[in-house]
């Protein structure tokens, strides 16, 4: 398994795109009684390995509607509440890891700008 280290310069993504995935969860949770609706969900690996690419162009992050895996109630909807709860918190705990990541930088930059006291 090979490892990639997220780069400074992807923190800004990183935090939209745990942003942009806590909000199509909630949109999930608030339809969980709406006929018809199904679940939606980014990728989040592609989404930030998109990000990383060096061709310099910032791609549009795709909401996918979720096929597989998920019991179709009558209604024609598949929200589970359950997995959409566990999904908002991993998403919570990915933020709060970013936001983290961003101070690290900032106090090495400071560092850096008082001398290294």
């Amino acid at each position: 398994m090979a490892s990639t280290s997220l780069l400074p310069a992807n923190f800004e993504r990183f935090l939209e795109l745990t942003s942009d995935r806590e909000q199509t969860v909630a949109a999930n949770m608030a339809n969980v009684d709406t006929p018809g609706y199904k679940t939606k969900d980014i990728n989040f690996r592609q989404a930030m390995l998109n990000a990383g690419s060096d061709d310099g162009q910032v791609e549009f992050t795709p909401v996918v509607s979720k096929v597989g895996g998920l019991l179709e109630r009558p209604d024609g909807n598949n929200v589970d509440i359950d997995r959409e709860s566990l999904v908002l918190a991993k998403t919570q705990l990915q933020y709060q890891l970013g936001t983290q990541l961003v101070k690290g930088q900032f106090h090495e930059l400071l560092s850096a700008i008082n001398g290294g006291s």
